[in-house]
């Protein structure tokens, strides 16, 4: 074995033990975040945040004194509750968040914050080592795509968080899929580090795979909000209907931000990234021409890319000029999110067509 074979050989190796290191870490934030809304469901605030009125949301800042041990109290900020409803629907504020407004919930949640940064950077390091260790783009198939198709989603929500966003109530949903995901690529998608065939060799699988990459990663945040969006619906429903909710409801989906809000920031999210969807798609057919000698084939997975940028196409349509708001929208977006998945996981593992040459 050559000088060059054998760092290849110790980089893979490297981006492995990277992988599992950040799976680990990951672990320790989803148990933090489990923290996080287990305090914070011992908050008055949080099992009442649903039924405040406007005129106490408009209030602002509410300072909630938590006793600490030893006898001490702690003086905690609550979030800013904003109002948020559109004309015609329920006016109803957003809940305090995951802490419920605690000062142990929002020190687990903080930690768990921290370690899924800290997580986040082994696993970048693990993706840069996989692309050392090939000399390429480390998305040349679907093991290499799905562990940094997870360090983007994760780069992303803490992009928000840098932000200012009130996004923390999505963290152990992002953590769970995210150690689902690594789970799945490294036992069942697992595909040692090895070269590309010839029409892979080009610049367009930096362009055209990477923008895939962060449009997935972003769709996937803004269906993660609609799926909530429809939980905090049905909740908020109840409560307008005189209907008392179940525990779960009370303790959990009264801690969200309101119905109005999840459904405007998936719409935002959404929006945001379709731009970015359809140059993908275009410069797929681009390099298509160039590997292939046409710039459409009806091949499966451009098939499915088309699907999914029809569905993302019908429900921004339906939202700026049908009106469609709630839960109409939501199922669409998530038949919408659905075909993503679909073109990812089944094209790939279940269709044979000319994008099935770099294996799993």
């Amino acid at each position: 074995m050559n000088l060059a074979a054998a760092t290849n050989e110790n980089l893979a190796h490297t981006s492995n033990v990277l992988i599992y290191s950040s799976m680990a870490v990951y672990t320790l934030a989803f148990f933090a975040h489990i923290a996080e809304w287990v305090f914070g469901s011992r908050s008055k605030v949080g099992r009442t945040a649903a039924a405040l009125t406007g005129t106490e949301g408009a209030a602002g800042s509410v300072k909630v004194q938590v006793a600490q041990q030893g006898g001490g109290t702690a003086v905690l900020d609550r979030p800013k509750i904003i109002t948020r409803a559109a004309a015609g629907s329920r006016d109803v504020p957003d809940g305090p968040g995951a802490a419920g407004g605690t000062f142990k919930g929002d020190l687990y949640g903080r930690m768990a914050v921290s370690m899924t940064v800290l997580a986040f950077l082994v696993q970048a390091g693990g993706v840069v080592a996989r692309a050392l260790s090939v000399q390429r783009a480390p998305w040349g198939n679907m093991y290499e795509f799905s562990i940094t198709f997870s360090t983007v989603a994760v780069g992303a929500y803490l992009i928000l968080l840098a932000l200012k966003k009130n996004v923390r109530w999505m963290g152990l949903l992002l953590v769970t899929t995210v150690l689902l995901d690594l789970g799945i690529a490294t036992t069942v998608l697992y595909t040692s580090s090895d070269q590309l065939v010839p029409a892979l060799h080009s610049y367009w699988l930096w362009i055209h795979v990477s923008t895939a990459i962060i449009c997935g990663a972003v769709f996937y945040i803004g269906a993660t909000a609609t799926l909530l969006y429809l939980f905090r619906d049905s909740y908020e429903s109840k409560l307008a209907n005189g209907v008392q909710p179940g525990s779960f409801a009370q303790s959990v989906l009264s801690r969200l931000p309101s119905a109005s809000s999840l459904d405007k920031f998936s719409y935002r999210i959404n929006a945001a990234v379709f731009p970015l969807w359809t140059f993908t798609i275009i410069a797929g057919a681009i390099w298509a021409g160039d590997a292939w000698g046409r710039y459409w084939g009806w091949d499966p997975k451009e098939v499915w890319s088309f699907i999914t940028w029809v569905a993302y196409a019908c429900y921004l349509h339906a939202r700026a000029t049908a009106g469609w708001k709630g839960r109409k929208a939501a199922y669409l977006a998530l038949i919408a999110f659905g075909c993503w998945l679909f073109n990812y996981y089944g094209v790939n593992i279940f269709v044979t067509g000319k994008h099935s040459y770099a294996g799993v």
